[in-house]
């Protein structure tokens, strides 16, 4: 088969680039994983050392880097993996361009204005958050399409279609906020959305559906552990975490952040195997680590407001969710999904090994910013780091998503 695959003509190059939702959609995110953060670490940099002045965003600056990061950076990647799989998992046939084209032309659309009006365009801005929705709404009708016409009911499918209709809500209350610019609670709201209604929840589900299969792939003898209860629970306690998060009831958040440290800590010690692990699925371990340790940053601030009435460790508790467990399984599942589906060998490259290890001095560089001194120049480091990590990673995925299959097989 290969052989005579191999003799075809070449695909051009947008047939190929739209040959796979995946391919399409992890290009649209490996461009905002740069440029969004070149962004934010151009502003940093201004900031802090005075070397230019640029231009004043029509949001504030931290708002539009909560924006891209909570609603574009990510997204584009949760889609693609979802438009792949979903119609597998649901024993649906796979689905066509113009199912996906649609979902990665508004959000790279959108992601470019959002960019651009964060250079001191509000008109862009507003465009661009209106064509992120577009593109949303297109992938979220698509995947629920799907599961209406599965024949058995799949949890995991419900579970990641109520956390993109939390976030399409969060991208809502962000749009109405800035179309009146008024009732800052909108926006507030939007980001909490984005970060625990949202990303959480999907990358939450991915890991308690994919880390065994992938372990019980390449382990002999592994049992694969992923019980609905677990999944529930999970979201009972995201549910309070975010509606206390809501209420600013910061001295609270420990009924909530405690138990989810516990749970996820005990969850990922049962998952865990128990010899040595190929590099591609160590990594996914490895990042789950930080789940756990997010949560229990999390219950450190909120018993010692409790205790003191301080606000300790700023943004250290969605940081190392943000960076260390978000930015962590990126890297692994799209180094893994771009290997298998690219036709080649499930390895760990050199470029994604680098790409993972500078992620993890990020996230560090990113809470250590809280507690020092310097802040600003921690908090700009850290977004360089973050470029420095993926920029290497960006150029080998671009390669695998814009030529044929190593395999010769079409997809």
């Amino acid at each position: 088969m290969a052989t005579t695959h191999s003799l075809d003509p070449p695909l051009p190059l947008p047939a190929l680039l739209t040959a796979a939702p995946h391919r399409l959609l992890f290009l649209v995110g490996a461009v905002n994983v740069l440029a969004g953060m070149a962004w934010w670490a151009a502003w940093l940099l201004a900031l802090r050392f005075q070397l230019w002045a640029p231009p004043q965003p029509p949001v504030p600056a931290g708002w539009g880097h909560a924006l891209v990061m909570g609603f574009q950076v990510f997204t584009p990647f949760i889609f693609g993996f979802l438009l792949t799989v979903f119609p597998r998992w649901l024993g649906q046939p796979p689905l066509s361009r113009w199912h996906y084209v649609p979902v990665g032309g508004g959000l790279f659309g959108g992601q470019l204005l959002v960019l651009a009006g964060l250079w001191g365009h509000p008109h862009l801005l507003h465009l661009g958050v209106l064509a992120t929705l577009a593109g949303w709404i297109a992938g979220l009708a698509v995947l629920a399409s799907v599961l209406r016409q599965a024949r058995a009911p799949d949890w995991h499918a419900r579970s990641m279609l109520l956390a993109l209709s939390l976030g399409l809500a969060g991208l809502l209350c962000f749009a109405a906020w800035l179309h009146a610019q008024q009732h800052g609670l909108l926006a507030f709201a939007a980001f909490k959305l984005a970060m625990l209604g949202f990303l959480l929840p999907v990358y939450l589900t991915v890991a308690h559906r994919m880390l065994p299969f992938f372990a019980s792939c390449v382990l002999s003898g592994y049992r694969a552990w992923k019980p609905l209860w677990l999944l529930g629970a999970l979201w009972l306690l995201i549910a309070a975490l975010l509606a206390l998060e809501l209420a600013h009831a910061y001295a609270w958040l420990w009924l909530a952040s405690l138990p989810l440290t516990v749970l996820c800590l005990g969850w990922l010690l049962r998952i865990w195997p128990a010899g040595p692990m190929p590099g591609l699925l160590r990594v996914l371990f490895l990042g789950m680590a930080w789940l756990p340790m997010a949560f229990a940053l999390y219950t450190a601030q909120s018993l010692v407001m409790a205790f003191t009435g301080e606000f300790v460790l700023g943004r250290a508790p969605v940081h190392a969710l943000a960076v260390g467990f978000f930015g962590s399984l990126l890297v692994a599942m799209v180094t893994r999904v771009s290997q298998g589906h690219s036709g080649r060998p499930l390895r760990m490259p050199a470029v994604a090994w680098f790409a993972f290890a500078m992620v993890q001095l990020t996230a560090v560089a990113r809470i250590a910013a809280e507690l020092a001194v310097d802040t600003w120049a921690w908090q700009a480091w850290a977004a360089v780091t973050w470029l420095l990590a993926f920029v290497p990673w960006v150029l080998r995925g671009l390669y695998l998503w814009l030529t044929p299959r190593a395999d010769g097989a079409p997809g």
